[in-house]
């Protein structure tokens, strides 16, 4: 369904959800709190120019820029190409060479929703015994650490994980207002139930995923990577979510 809201709709939305005044807005972005007030109320039309300012003032993702120039009547400035567009084969040669140089630890490239682009060898970890209908694409990395027929059930942590991996998933509705996500987000918050939790080890560096795999009880701590400086669509959206192990035991095992 399309959104034919006017310019100023959105970005007023925009700046609630980042919990922002006009006034705030207006200071960040080195302009008149009246200007923004005419924008939003639609009594003055931004320039191109403008929409760009506001919206990268308000961290509005490329995807949406474009939207706030359609709907101000100005054509969208961003890329959008699929992955296998010939000028992002360089691209995704390099995100191929990140996860293949991470092996033996598992790393997966995956999309603004958390949708499986690309694995190396080492996902095995994750997917080893995990219902066939979960595996079919698109693979959704959330949906298979939380559900009850995913890789749930090796999780030995599995309340710390939840814990952690929903208000995430929250934050990212809120800062892109994606429906799919939120609906993402309903449909995991249904699996478990959400009682006392265990302390986070202060000893551990960051939250550790801690997982039986092949008889071995493993521990695991993750980083996401992202293009900061990306212009096209697709590639700001693609994000390399890499497994160390966090501990000796774990890193043995997985080096064999």
């Amino acid at each position: 369904m399309t959104d034919d809201r006017p310019v100023g709709e959105l970005l007023r939305e925009w700046r609630h959800r980042r919990r922002l005044s006009q006034l705030d807005l207006a200071i960040q972005a080195d302009v008149s709190a009246r200007h923004v007030s005419f924008v939003e109320t639609g009594r003055t039309i931004p320039s191109r120019a403008m929409v760009l300012h506001l919206a990268e003032h308000l961290g509005v993702p490329l995807r949406e820029r474009n939207r706030l120039l359609v709907a101000a009547g100005h054509a969208p400035v961003y890329a959008q190409r699929p992955l296998d567009d010939p000028d992002l084969a360089k691209a995704l040669e390099a995100v191929e060479r990140v996860l293949r140089g991470h092996e033996p630890y598992p790393a997966v490239a995956v999309d603004r929703r958390w949708n499986v682009l690309l694995t190396n060898s080492a996902v095995d970890v994750f997917f080893e015994g995990v219902d066939p209908a979960l595996l079919k694409p698109p693979i959704n990395m959330m949906r298979l650490g939380l559900h009850p027929r995913g890789f749930a059930p090796r999780l030995l942590n599995r309340a710390q994980v939840r814990a952690f991996l929903l208000p995430r998933l929250a934050r990212q509705v809120t800062l892109t207002g994606d429906p799919e996500l939120s609906a993402l987000y309903e449909e995991l918050s249904a699996y478990g139930e959400d009682g006392d939790l265990p302390p986070v080890d202060a000893a551990d560096i960051a939250l550790p995923i801690r997982l039986r795999h092949g008889g071995a009880e493993l521990s695991l701590f993750t980083t996401i990577t992202t293009f900061g400086a990306a212009f096209d669509i697709t590639l700001e959206e693609i994000a390399v979510e890499a497994f160390y192990p966090a501990d000796q035991e774990t890193a043995a095992h997985l080096d064999k």
